[in-house]
Parts: structure tokens; sequence; C-alpha cells
């Protein structure tokens, strides 16, 4: 996540792109655009804010040599040659045209910007933003005309939220230049991700958790529900968030002994890392470091609830790993051939 509280906006450009597949072309801006106060006022936050809140950052990827990058040659080129900002805005655009395979793909207004003052973990740096507009919004205009107003509906783009973005920062480490990402309108997630940007998550403590937490939300979907039931898969992942609330290095052979108590189930979560990470091609650290803001945000993610079918759902705290098992409780009715869920408490809230 950045801080945008010393940025500022020193190149910006607009420029139109098309999609191949149905032969609608892009349009180019020759010049940059010069903001008067009120529209600065109101793009700068606009476009910063959404990296405000992401914890994963990104590096190049390239099957070949990383140097062979488009974006990552492109971003280069405008980092150290001012004057290359407007035609390599153009060649931007280009690459992205060319990755518009389907009808699928939207156009729209591409916006490329060179920021200034960009905090991040403390650096402070310069950076490009590429941003995409795929949906416009419908707002009422309202004109004096003869003495009299009347109203007319126009398009634009909603000041709320960017539909496409990525921010590449001048700042590398091992691995390469930091990069952010954000997509709103994921129909696509591949398009600009993998076809445009052609980026992979960056080997830290970030990823690593993000991918251990997700494995272990696949493994209480896919294997604990349909042998044990809603209420095991929920109590399973309330102690998983548990274990990552209290832990600052998560040791797997701790985090096994931690959340199993029968070797069967041991082995079955063995069984499901494994076919995981071949099928996502993630490789799960058997130590790391804990990110405690992935923990916060993909907690949120995290679905805990009880639908049954005679319309009653019940909900789980989370945060609360012990209330499924001690407050909860699931049997067989024989009289009504039903189960049901009995619940524990003293005063309703």
């Amino acid at each position: 996540m950045i801080n945008r509280n010393q940025a500022s906006i020193s190149k910006f450009i607009i420029h139109k792109v098309g999609n191949k597949h149905n032969d609608t072309k892009n349009a180019f801006s020759h010049k940059e655009v010069h903001f008067d106060e009120d529209s600065y006022e109101l793009m700068l936050p606009f476009l910063l804010r959404p990296f405000g809140t992401v914890v994963q950052s990104y590096r190049f990827n390239h099957h070949a040599n990383v140097d062979l990058n488009e974006i990552n040659a492109y971003s280069k080129n405008i980092f150290e040659d001012d004057d290359a900002f407007i035609e390599t805005s153009k060649n931007i655009v280009k690459h992205l045209y060319e990755q518009s395979d389907s009808a699928q793909i939207k156009t729209g207004d591409v916006l490329v910007a060179v920021f200034e003052g960009i905090e991040y973990k403390e650096m402070v740096t310069n950076a490009i933003g590429i941003f995409k507009i795929e949906n416009k919004i419908n707002f009422f205009q309202t004109y004096l005309e003869n003495n009299s107003y009347d109203v007319l509906v126009q398009k634009g783009i909603s000041s709320k939220k960017v539909d496409k973005g990525c921010l590449i920062l001048n700042q590398k480490d091992m691995e390469g230049h930091i990069i952010l990402s954000v997509d709103n309108n994921s129909y696509d997630a591949q398009y600009w991700l993998d076809k445009f940007l052609n980026i992979k998550y960056a080997d830290d403590m970030n990823n690593h958790t993000h991918n251990y937490l997700n494995m272990c939300s696949a493994f209480s979907t896919e294997i604990l529900k349909p042998s044990y039931g809603e209420q095991q898969r929920n109590i399973f992942l309330a102690k998983t968030i548990d274990y990552f609330k209290e832990n600052e290095v998560i040791n797997i052979e701790r985090f096994k002994e931690d959340l199993f108590t029968e070797e069967k189930h041991i082995r079955q979560f063995e069984d499901f890392k494994k076919e995981y990470e071949g099928e996502q091609n993630v490789l799960l650290r058997n130590q790391f470091d804990l990110a405690e803001a992935v923990v916060k945000k993909d907690k949120k993610k995290i679905k805990t609830d009880i639908k049954l079918d005679t319309n009653i759902q019940i909900k789980l705290d989370i945060d609360a790993p012990d209330a499924a098992s001690e407050y909860l409780e699931r049997g067989y009715d024989e009289d009504k051939k039903m189960h049901y869920y009995k619940v524990f408490f003293n005063a309703e809230g």
C-alpha cells in the first residue's frame, strides 16, 4: 500500500484503446493534459486512492528474459527519458490493443501518468501509472438557453473508482520493479495481469501468507465440508485465522499439530497441499514470516455462514474459533428424519 499525502502528477496523457476483435481502432493524443485546479484536485486522489489498500505487490515476468517484457521496457524508457513520455505512452496503448483478442474485452480511455512523491514502505519515489476506464456513467448536464435552463444527458467517467490500473514504482528489489495493480472489472483477469502487464506476485511474506490462506480455504471447502459438514469447515477456518493472528512466524508442522488431533486429518491436509501446489502452480513454504495486513484483508473474504435448506442461516464469528464447537451442536432427529443444530447462549443481542 502507498501513502499519497505528498504525491503529485508531473505528466499525464489520455488515449483511447480499441478492440482488434471487432475492428475498433485506437485514437491517440499528441499533447499532454494540463489540468486546471479543480480537475487536478479531483484526478489525483481518483487515480491513487485504490492503491492505498493494496497489500500485495507484483514483479515483471517473461518466459525468456524479463528485459523483454514490453511494459517493463516502456516504463524504463519513461523513467530514463522525459522526452519519451508521449510516444512511449502510445506504445503502451498499442500493446494493450494487441491483447484484445475477444469481443469480451472492452474499449475505453487509457490514462498514462507520471507521479512524484509516492511513499511506499518508508521510501519516497516516482512512479508510472497506467489506467483503463472501461465503463462510463450517465449524468445530467444543465445549461442556459434563451433565458431558460434546460437539461441533457451526457456520459462521463465516474470519480469513484478506476476500472483497471497499475502503479510501477521507480524502486527495485532483488526481483525487479515493484508493481501494484487493481482490477474492479475482473471479467477477464488474464487480460490485464497476465497478457498486458505480464506480472507475477512477489516472492515475499505477503504472497506466502496469501497462498497459504487460500490453500486452507480450498481445503475446508473441498475436503472438510463434503466429509464432515459446514460446522467443521468453519471451525477449521476460525482456528486457522486464530493461529495466524497469534504467530509472527508460520511453521507448517506446528500449524498441523495445532489444528488437527487425528493422524488421518493430517494426511488429508498434506495430500491436498501437494495437489494444490501442482494445480495452482504455487510453492507453499514450510515456514515464512506472517503478513498481518494480508490476514486482515483475506479474512474478510472467508465466508462462515451455514446455509440450511429450511431457509435458515447460521453465521459464525471467524474471530471466535471455540464458539462453533462449544455452543453449536449438530445432531439428527429420528422422528423428523432431519438434521438439526442446537445453539446455546445466555442472552440475545
